[in-house]
């Protein structure tokens, strides 16, 4: 499906925002992609920004891009992945240009173009996500091995938290009737009791 042309996505509140300084001095971007003898899979790697704030988060990851891959020009994502959807994102140096989907784009995923050089399709690790959990999805999304869409991925680490929380619950019932503790007869357990363990998502 086609994105949003003209003047952009459909307004909500605070899509027009002022152009922000540039910062001097940026953080390093946490980024994973995969080698360059490798041809790309449904993603080339992934991206961990530190927050859901687009227009603060951009600039790290144009400038990995500029450095190394070509300039980054535009971008594309999906609209309801970020709170804010500028047309126009400035970065060190010059303005990326940003289309917006509404359907038909993998809402975990970001695509940058470099003009003359490609594109570049990176799983959006969410912002809030827990480090060791992070760290499993950007190896993933780097392994040259794995052909998995970015949404693929995170459901496959959700499956695998899934899976670590019956494994440590039925370990648990077992240490119980073992008699490591003393268990509760008859009392219906809650979700309160359950052991869960999820991945936010943007």
């Amino acid at each position: 499906m086609n994105p949003h042309t003209g003047t952009g996505p459909p307004p909500r509140a605070g899509d027009r925002v002022p152009s922000r300084p540039v910062r001097t001095s940026p953080r390093p971007v946490r980024l994973a992609l995969r080698p360059s003898t490798f041809p790309p899979g449904p993603v080339c790697g992934a991206w961990w920004p530190r927050t859901d704030d687009l227009m603060t988060e951009l600039p790290e990851l144009t400038e990995a891009f500029d450095a190394t891959r070509g300039r980054v020009s535009r971008m594309a994502s999906h609209r309801d992945t970020w709170p804010m959807a500028p047309c126009d994102l400035p970065v060190p140096g010059h303005t990326v240009k940003a289309a917006w989907f509404a359907s038909g784009f993998d809402p975990h995923m970001i695509r940058l173009f470099s003009y003359g050089v490609g594109r570049w399709d990176l799983l959006v690790v969410p912002p809030r996500t827990e480090t060791a959990t992070a760290a499993r999805l950007m190896a993933a999304a780097a392994d040259p091995a794995l052909h998995l869409t970015a949404s693929e991925l995170l459901a496959a680490e959700r499956h695998l938290h899934t899976e670590d929380a019956v494994r440590e619950q039925g370990l648990m019932e077992q240490w119980e009737d073992e008699g490591g503790a003393p268990r509760e007869r008859n009392v219906a357990r809650g979700p309160e009791t359950r052991l869960q363990v999820g991945l936010q998502t943007a």
